[in-house]
């Protein structure tokens, strides 16, 4: 396994990473009050050693503004206590020797009045509900009980409200490097906020947002040229998901959409683009239109733009595939789920060891049973 390319340094953006294997993004509901906890800071300091754990570590899902919460117990990043609670993360991390990017979201429509400002809509491109579930805390029998219930109907957003979403994403990421991360992604798939804009499911709008490829990708863009211009493109990453029909994500031809978004990213400099490849949750041959989607001609497309950004590849994954496709062109794999039961991942993969079984019952809510308590190898 130590002839892997998996296990190869590699220079990406800002940073020297010792090996490809990356932690992806896993939302898991443990921070009350939206600010991040002592107990996150031991989680993600767990799986950021260089040697046994990810060379880079993508945080859960953040919400860049208050109107960007649609899961209970998920940690933002719009104050000074968000801030000095997400410093302890990477405080953590990087007293291991780890590197951590903060995940930035918004979840647009996809999201429940209970947990907007003052009970108001969600918002989203569209007047459009997703037909979709969130996870919210109801009282029951006198105690909070988490469960997914159906995402509420949302209001479209105004044109003239567009540039303070944009302006959310630069604050958040400028807050981000206050706390001590190493740079950002922004969230860019599964069906939130930016993805809603890009398809034609859920945006139809008639501005200059809306219709045309060019329109629905406008605030994407926007958006990353806000962040790289804020904290330089090369500690900024994106995730896109052409084809995942999360959170009821629809749009009849996503090739050319995708590959219009990729050619206009190449001149942002980027660390690295982070593309769901299939459906998530491992299902890698879910397409949508009539032809399945070309990932090999996305990237072509890409660095024929001129585009220099690692190529990080997710979804189902294990050490073989992985090698496989960074002799492809692939530059680094973003791993799941086998991260929230195997804080040693990197060397399990190495060393052919078995995987710990993750307990989903622990997977969103709750303490340090199913978060920090998985066992290492010996």
């Amino acid at each position: 396994m130590t002839n892997n390319p998996l296990f190869q340094p590699i220079r990406v953006g800002a940073w020297d990473l010792p090996h490809r294997v990356v932690m992806a993004p896993l939302t898991r509901n443990r921070a009350p009050g939206q600010i991040p906890t002592p107990l996150m800071a031991t989680y993600y300091a767990q799986r950021a050693h260089p040697e046994h754990g990810a060379s880079l570590i993508i945080t859960e899902a953040t919400p860049v503004c208050p109107e960007g919460h649609g899961y209970a117990d998920t940690p933002g990043l719009y104050n000074d206590a968000q801030v000095a609670g997400w410093r302890q993360v990477t405080d953590a991390v990087h007293a291991v020797g780890g590197h951590v990017v903060v995940q930035l979201w918004h979840v647009g429509r996809v999201s429940h009045t209970s947990l907007q400002p003052g009970g108001q809509p969600p918002v989203a491109p569209s007047a459009i509900r997703a037909e979709a579930k969130t996870f919210i805390y109801t009282e029951q029998d006198g105690q909070q009980v988490g469960g997914f219930v159906d995402t509420s109907m949302p209001r479209a957003l105004l044109r003239d409200e567009l540039p303070g979403v944009i302006k959310a994403y630069r604050d958040a990421a400028r807050r981000a490097i206050e706390a001590g991360f190493d740079g950002v992604e922004v969230h860019g798939a599964n069906g939130y906020l930016l993805d809603q804009f890009l398809r034609r499911g859920s945006n139809q709008r008639t501005d200059d947002y809306g219709g045309s490829i060019e329109n629905r990708a406008r605030l994407l863009l926007e958006v990353m040229q806000a962040v790289g211009d804020t904290i330089g493109g090369d500690r900024v990453g994106l995730r896109l998901s052409p084809v995942t029909p999360s959170n009821d994500t629809q749009d009849d031809d996503p090739q050319p959409l995708f590959e219009y978004v990729v050619r206009q990213l190449a001149p942002l400099n980027l660390a690295y683009l982070h593309i769901i490849e299939g459906q998530t949750g491992g299902i890698r041959d879910y397409q949508q239109g009539d032809r399945p989607f070309d990932y090999m001609a996305l990237q072509q497309q890409y660095r024929d733009a001129g585009g220099r950004a690692a190529w990080m590849v997710n979804n189902g994954y294990d050490s073989t595939l992985a090698g496989e496709a960074l002799s492809r062109g692939a530059d680094l794999v973003a791993f799941g789920k086998a991260f929230i039961a195997n804080p040693d991942l990197t060397r399990r993969l190495k060393e052919n060891a078995p995987l710990n079984a993750a307990d989903r019952t622990t997977f969103y809510g709750g303490g340090a049973a199913g978060y920090t308590d998985y066992p290492f190898l010996d």
